[in-house]
């Protein structure tokens, strides 16, 4: 399983970035594809995930500012950030587990490199 995110960048508060996540190595449609971030000397937080059967979930942060989406076979997982704020500065990671989405994020057996965005005020 290999997971490859790209878009990171820095934007001004109030901006727009989009995320990719480009996924290989398994049959996509029934594994749980999610974005965790991870700031400096904050706890790892799950921002949004596309469940094994489809269903979508966000975290509470990033409601109704973040949408996340993936191409009909899972092959690329999408992650659209508007309004950003500089609490959003983090690095995002693409993470990946078999059926059901993990209850917590350290449960997750598939990490990508990471991609750092950055918003400044």
């Amino acid at each position: 399983v290999q997971l490859a995110e790209s878009g990171g960048g820095s934007v001004q508060a109030g901006g727009s970035l989009r995320l990719s996540c480009t996924a290989s190595g398994f049959a996509h449609s029934r594994w749980c594809l999610a974005w965790i971030r991870q700031s400096p000397g904050k706890e790892r937080e799950e921002v949004a995930r596309i469940d094994g059967d489809g269903s979508i979930g966000y975290g509470d942060s990033v409601k109704g500012r973040f949408t996340v989406s993936a191409d009909n076979d899972k092959k690329t997982l999408y992650l659209q950030m508007n309004n950003l704020k500089p609490e959003d500065t983090a690095m995002y990671y693409c993470v990946s587990e078999y059926g059901t989405c993990p209850s917590w994020v350290d449960e997750y057996d598939y990490w990508g490199q990471g991609t750092q965005v950055t918003v400044s005020a």
